[in-house]
């Protein structure tokens, strides 16, 4: 499980996924100081320590790097989510206050998603969904293993 990135690395990384191409410290550095006064040192350390904890490869490229995103960010965000989600002593609880704290939009996007993850699932769940019924099975099928190798009189 991935750590949460720091706000700095984040910062670094938001930059990285978004352009997603291979990146130089001097390009991330120009961008960030339209936002902050930074060092490129303190871009090249931060970077350097990505690529150490696994989350940009590099190439060298002269004497500098070259840093890429191993993941997206998407992926990131999935595996915090996972994280947190079997971190709880009660998980059915857990996503059922974090669904609860979600705007209609969220909740749409999560309806897409399970569109695209189980895609039998309905646009749209009825408020007063009837409860699953199992269906009838008829008594001539077999319940169990081996039965249907009794034959008649069984």
């Amino acid at each position: 499980m991935p750590r949460p990135l720091g706000e700095l690395e984040d910062a670094v990384m938001t930059r990285v996924w978004k352009w997603n191409r291979p990146v130089t410290v001097r390009e991330v550095l120009e961008d960030l100081q339209q936002e902050r006064s930074i060092a490129y040192t303190t871009v090249m350390t931060v970077l350097d320590n990505l690529h150490q904890k696994g989350w940009v490869r590099r190439e060298a490229e002269g004497r500098a790097y070259r840093y890429e995103a191993v993941s997206t960010r998407a992926a990131y965000s999935a595996a915090l989510m996972n994280e947190a989600w079997a971190r709880s002593d009660n998980p059915a609880a857990a996503l059922v206050a974090f669904f609860g704290m979600m705007s209609s939009q969220q909740r749409e996007a999560l309806r897409d998603a399970m569109r695209i993850v189980q895609p039998e699932v309905p646009a749209e769940v009825p408020a007063e969904a009837p409860p699953e019924v199992a269906p009838e099975v008829p008594s001539e099928v077999p319940s169990g293993p081996g039965e249907a190798d009794e034959g008649p009189g069984r």
